[in-house]
């Protein structure tokens, strides 16, 4: 059972018992102000009895506030026909409070002069009005009177549910778009690491005992780094460059002689807060079709720029020329990185790639600024 079930009922409870007293007083009041101004005689003895009704009027609106809190949990449209048909008996029996309290319990008291009285009672035979009659014409006023409130307190009730469904539906929202970020991360790792296995399965077949293990400690240090980030934390600059500069001493054992680096990134920069590891799968990529497909030396360059409210990240490479069609970046390196933006910029964030001028690649991310640049 839910903990905040019996304080939830209690607020419940407070706002109906509150309504309805604001509701009743105001009923006195209304009606005080009225005789007031068309001044009726025995002010203070109708003012009292005005209380004695909004009293009665309390407790069967308390009465009918069970009701519809019974059929809370029922659809809008039956609240709504329970707050209709309950308000029925309820006027009903509101209607005969009042005609026993204003005409029956002492009614010469309400005039000065008491042949008054006598004169209403006469007038009330006169008009023909029987005992049925006023009841079903106060218990009309009274009806519309309920209704009033009742549909109050169910707008409110309906009105809170919304809120609450609203709530709910954000925290779902915010759950998921948290899964969808950390599977998208997870993906980057498993799919670096099957490609580095690959390499150290080489350099041991190959004969290469000193590569080998220079790799599984660049290996152990990037994993080490990278796993104790959380997935939905963003880390500086610095430490995503950091990151990639242990995955290209990995590489730098497959490809001694053919791999080449350059960071171009200001001091200034530095601190901003990115994704962790978003720009790993650039990197990789340039790897994959810059430096693996050529027997020349290929240079990776990793620069950062500002512009405006923006963050400029690039990654470049200057390896052979390749087919117009991946300029696309349908790849799943590049596919995860867009989704990653997707999921954590919406359209704040993009990446865009384009052939570089006499061979190779470029792969831009363009993110919003994570803070100010100071001076």
């Amino acid at each position: 059972m839910d903990k905040s079930t019996p304080r939830n009922a209690l607020i419940g409870h407070q706002m109906a018992l509150l309504t309805i007293i604001g509701f009743w007083a105001f009923y006195a009041l209304i009606l005080s102000l009225r005789a007031a101004l068309l001044d009726f005689p025995a002010q203070a003895v109708l003012f009292e009895r005005r209380l004695m009704v909004g009293l009665v009027g309390v407790l069967v609106t308390w009465i009918l506030y069970f009701g519809l809190r019974i059929a809370g949990r029922q659809s809008l449209s039956s609240r709504v026909s329970v707050a209709f048909i309950g308000a029925i008996p309820c006027a009903i029996v509101l209607a005969s409070a009042n005609f026993y309290i204003f005409n029956l319990y002492d009614p010469i008291s309400l005039f000065k002069d008491p042949s008054l009285g006598r004169s209403v009672e006469d007038l009330k035979v006169q008009l023909g009005l029987s005992f049925w009659q006023e009841i079903a014409d106060i218990s009309v006023t009274h009806y519309f009177f309920l209704i009033a409130w009742s549909s109050l307190y169910v707008a409110i009730g309906y009105a809170r549910e919304v809120q609450e469904a609203e709530r709910k539906t954000s925290r779902f929202a915010q759950a998921a778009q948290d899964a969808e970020l950390r599977s998208l991360r997870y993906q980057v790792n498993p799919h670096f690491l099957f490609n580095t296995l690959n390499s150290l399965s080489s350099l041991v077949l190959t004969g290469k005992p000193k590569e080998a293990e220079a790799m599984i400690q660049n290996l152990s240090n990037f994993y080490r780094t990278s796993l104790s980030s959380d997935p939905l934390e963003d880390v500086t600059l610095a430490e995503e460059v950091e990151l990639q500069r242990l995955y290209l001493e990995i590489e730098s054992v497959r490809y001694p002689k053919r791999l080449r680096v350059k960071i171009n990134i200001p001091d200034a920069l530095m601190g901003q807060h990115v994704p962790a590891l978003i720009l790993q799968p650039l990197v990789e990529n340039a790897i994959k079709y810059g430096v693996s497909r050529t027997t020349r030396p290929v240079e990776i360059i990793i620069n950062a720029k500002s512009e405006g409210d923006f963050l400029v990240l690039c990654v470049v490479d200057d390896g052979e020329v390749m087919d117009a069609d991946h300029v696309g970046g349908s790849g799943i390196g590049l596919a995860n990185v867009r989704d990653r933006l997707e999921a954590r910029y919406r359209s704040a964030a993009r990446l865009d790639t384009k052939l570089a001028d006499g061979g190779g690649f470029v792969a831009m991310l363009t993110l919003p600024l994570s803070h100010r640049i100071t001076a």
